[in-house]
């Protein structure tokens, strides 16, 4: 396993190079070591997945170096290496190679690509690091990392104000998030003295209901607690309703970074530490039920959201939100192999989503608002196909009865039947939260295709386009998006139709270069068998996960006894979802426009993401820029600079003037002040 260590430290020296070179270096070599780096790392992690998969491997721990020890806190530098983190490592190192590899297409315009994949190999770095922690101070060195990556690779045209705040709103949010995650770990070394997760975890199942915990003026659960804790550093991370808020801004950077968070890093990082502490929250019932809640919800919403959408990124953006939730809602009824098992396969079709996203734009010109395409699978027919696996794995498109089908009917299914399964009310709650979801997930997903790839050609009426074709060459990538804002305001719901004779104002959509088909064609392998090779190892087999996650024998058997209309449920409602859609976007496309004007409020409340951008802004951006004002305006330069150095400076300035008509040049008015200044002195003596 010493292999490891190259795996986790190649993308940082990759990344150092590339960074520091720059334009020293060069962009094709800055391309070439990071690439080539995060090639290496891929095809060093899948012999060790592949490891775990065949047999009973036991966990292993490679020492890096010594870190801390002060007191009874010690800890090591150390790379724990069990079946939880082999998959993590080829989830991660497997999307970031085709992620960089796609970039060479995606970012060739681009004058700072040294910059851009020094922050991308930078952003795998922390991923590995945090999925390689061997103690929870290490793991939130990683958090931190993917954190600070993110800030620069949303930010990454920094000229461009939303970016600008679009890095800033993920960086913010995510601090409330990690502010719960650091009590949580404070309060973790407070209750078990240790920091090492293979000690905490394995004393975690002795403290069930066995002490209570001082928090807010009140004695609670103390496991309750430590783990409601760090399952807000968990929402912040992966989106959940409430800290979602930075997940769709995000878009404002490039494609291939949408990609990388969405897919392989950072918002599968919350997933992975609930899953990682399992035993511990295991021993927090209702811990567990409160991610069961927040889990079902945030699908449920995120979903909604994400059938009004007109910018394509947002769409796909909101999708990974609504599957998040999945994952969350499964581990909070106990089926952690079953969430991961998402987690695997949607990172396959969620990459090879958010690429094929932005193979359409680089085609359309950097259009990204859907009611602008139409009928481009016959000009990019690789991306078409591409886009088409992944929608038939992100709608778990299969066969029950032959047990086949694509990633996410394998991996979407059993997260159903888990919930189901649970017995318990929430569990069931959410099962019927992510059934009407999957419903919702069709819904929008095939409306994305529909509108992208089938009807007459859109362009006539798009700004980007006409550029195109008045000006004859191409802007920065997406530098320059629609604005979500502008575009989207439409009420009606409304798909432009063209007053030119073809739609097309003689643009003609062009297929992306292979460097970037090459990995939409990688990727389509996974987003369509990934979940029929694996799925009897993640879901079932105790002896594969061997003890790196809580598995719940009783529960697997309890998903082989549901009905078998919960089995169908969700090939179900992926098929009304379908015919919706096909029957809006193809057979009848007035429909949209009339239900959304009779649905007026609703349409506009879904749209505007249940407005909580406008809620936040009203209950904690405005107050916090009335409050600095404040400070500003009457505490700094009111009272501070006032009384302090403009005060000081004052007394200075009006002093001197009274020296200077003092200081009159005349010996008797200085031999009187030296008089007056001598009778004083000898006053006070006497005195």
């Amino acid at each position: 396993m010493s292999s490891v260590l190259v795996i986790v430290f190649l993308p940082l020296l990759a990344a150092i190079i590339a960074g520091f070179g720059n334009r020293a270096i060069g962009n094709v070599a800055a391309k070439v070591v990071t690439t080539g780096a995060l090639l290496i790392a891929c095809a060093l992690s899948w012999p060790i997945f592949i490891t775990f998969l065949a047999g009973d491997v036991p966990t292993t721990v490679v020492p890096v170096l010594k870190w801390v020890q002060s007191g009874a806190l010690t800890f090591d530098w150390a790379l724990r290496v069990d079946t939880l983190t082999a998959i993590m490592l080829v989830v991660v190192t497997s999307v970031s190679a085709l992620v960089h590899l796609y970039s060479w297409g995606y970012m060739s315009e681009d004058p700072d690509q040294p910059r851009f994949f020094a922050y991308l190999s930078l952003f795998t770095f922390a991923m590995l690091m945090l999925v390689t922690a061997d103690n929870l101070v290490q793991m939130f060195f990683g958090w931190e990392g993917v954190g600070l990556a993110s800030y620069l690779l949303i930010g990454f045209w920094f000229r461009k104000p939303s970016a600008s705040a679009a890095a800033i709103k993920a960086f913010v949010v995510n601090r409330v998030g990690d502010l719960g995650f650091m009590l949580g770990i404070f309060g973790t070394f407070l209750v078990f003295q240790t920091t090492s997760i293979a000690e905490i975890l394995e004393a975690a199942p002795a403290m069930k209901g066995a002490s209570t915990i001082g928090f807010l003026g009140m004695q609670l659960d103390t496991m309750t607690i430590i783990c409601l804790l760090l399952f807000v550093g968990a929402m912040g991370k992966s989106a959940q309703l409430g800290l979602h808020t930075w997940l769709p801004d995000a878009m404002e950077g490039p494609t291939p970074v949408s990609a990388l968070i969405h897919a392989a890093t950072m918002v599968t990082a919350g997933v992975f530490m609930v899953c990682r502490l399992s035993p511990m929250f295991e021993a927090a019932p209702a811990a567990l039920t409160f991610v069961t809640f927040v889990g079902g919800a945030t699908c449920f919403f995120a979903a909604t959201v994400g059938t009004t959408q007109w910018d394509i990124k947002r769409v796909i953006a909101y999708s990974t939100c609504s599957q998040l939730g999945y994952m969350f809602f499964a581990a909070g009824v106990g089926a952690y192999g079953a969430a991961m098992f998402h987690l695997f396969t949607h990172a396959f079709f969620k990459a090879l989503l958010f690429l094929g996203a932005g193979s359409v734009i680089h085609a359309m010109h950097h259009e990204q608002d859907m009611r602008y395409y139409g009928g481009l699978r016959k000009h990019i027919p690789i991306t078409f196909w591409a886009m088409m696996a992944g929608t038939l794995a992100i709608t778990g498109v299969g066969i029950y009865w032959l047990h086949a089908g694509f990633a996410g009917f394998h991996s979407k299914d059993a997260i159903l039947e888990a919930a189901f399964a649970s017995g318990t009310e929430m569990g069931r709650t959410a099962f019927w939260l992510g059934a009407f979801a999957a419903l919702l997930t069709s819904f929008y997903s095939w409306r994305l295709m529909f509108l992208t790839f089938w009807g007459k050609p859109r362009w006539a009426e798009s700004e980007h386009i006409q550029h195109a074709v008045h000006h004859g060459h191409a802007e920065p990538n997406d530098a320059n998006p629609p604005s979500q804002e502008d575009a989207g305001h439409d009420v009606a719901h409304h798909v432009p139709s063209n007053d030119h004779e073809d739609g097309t104002a003689g643009y003609h959509p062009h297929e992306s270069p292979w460097v970037m088909l090459v990995p939409l064609i990688v990727l389509s392998f996974g987003a369509v068998f990934a979940g029929y090779i694996f799925s009897p190892s993640f879901i079932e087999s105790e002896a594969f996960w061997n003890g790196s996650i809580a598995f719940n024998e009783h529960l697997i058997h309890s998903m082989h006894e549901v009905p078998l209309w919960v089995k169908l449920s969700a090939s179900i409602v992926m098929l009304i979802g379908l015919a919706i859609a096909w029957y809006a976007y193809i057979r009848n496309t007035s429909v949209p426009q009339k239900a959304a004007a009779q649905l007026g409020p609703i349409y506009r409340f879904l749209f505007n993401k249940w407005y909580f951008d406008e809620l936040y802004n009203f209950i904690f951006v405005k107050p916090a820029f009335w409050l600095g004002r404040q400070f500003w305006q009457r505490g700094d330069v009111g009272l501070i600079d006032r009384f302090g150095p403009n005060g000081a400076a004052w007394v200075v300035e009006k002093g001197s003037v009274l020296a200077h008509k003092i200081q009159s040049g005349y010996l008797y008015s200085y031999a009187l002040v030296m008089l007056i200044g001598l009778v004083a002195a000898i006053s006070w003596v006497l005195v």
